[in-house]
C-alpha cells in the first residue's frame, strides 16, 4: 500500500513525505520532480511557456503513470484536477489530505508565481484555495492538520495508517 499526500501548495507534502517514507521504509516520490524530469523544465517555466492546460495535461499523465505499491507520493497542489490521475493514485493506497488554513497557505507560499502554482488568470489565492479545498476533501481518505510542526503532522499520519 502506498500513501498519497495531497493538499494546498506549501502545506508540507514533500517535507512530510520524505520523513514518512523513511519511517515506513518506503520509496519517496515527488510528482513535481517527475514532471520536471519528464519535461526538462521547472514547473513555472512549463506554465509560462506552454500554459496551464498543457501543464495540467502533463501533470495528469505523470500521476496516472505512477504504479509504486510501497511509496509515499507527494503530489503537486493541482494534481486533484485530473480525475484519471487521482483514481490511479487512490488505487495505490491511502490518500492523505494535509489541511492548512488559507492564512497559513498565504503566509508560507511567498512568490507563488515563481513556485509553479497553477492558478487561472483572474483568480485570487482565496478563490484557488476554496476551489481546491473541495477537491481535496472529495479525494481524501484521511484529513490531518498541517498547520503544526512537521513531527506532529507526521505522527497524525502514522496514527491514521495504524502504525
Amino acid at each position: 500500500m502506498s500513501v498519497v499526500l495531497i493538499g494546498m501548495p506549501s502545506c508540507g507534502k514533500s517535507t512530510v513525505g520524505v520523513l514518512l517514507a523513511k519511517k515506513l521504509g518506503y520509496r519517496f516520490i515527488d510528482s513535481d520532480l517527475l514532471i520536471q524530469e519528464k519535461t526538462g523544465m521547472l514547473l513555472h517555466e512549463i506554465i509560462e511557456q506552454k500554459g496551464i492546460d498543457e501543464f495540467l495535461r502533463i501533470e495528469g499523465e505523470v500521476n496516472a503513470s505512477i504504479k509504486d505499491e510501497r511509496a509515499v507520493i507527494a503530489t503537486g497542489g493541482s494534481a486533484i484536477y485530473c480525475h484519471r490521475a487521482m483514481e490511479n493514485l487512490s488505487d495505490l493506497g491511502m490518500v492523505v489530505y494535509i489541511l492548512i488554513s488559507y492564512e497559513e497557505m498565504e503566509k508560507r507560499l511567498g512568490d507563488y508565481q515563481h513556485r509553479g502554482v497553477v492558478m487561472p488568470e483572474g483568480y485570487t489565492l482565496r478563490q484557488m484555495y476554496n476551489e481546491r479545498a473541495a477537491y481535496y476533501a472529495r479525494y481524501a481518505n484521511v484529513v490531518v492538520p498541517g498547520a503544526q510542526d512537521i513531527s506532529k503532522t507526521l505522527d497524525c499520519i502514522i496514527k491514521e495508517l495504524g502504525y
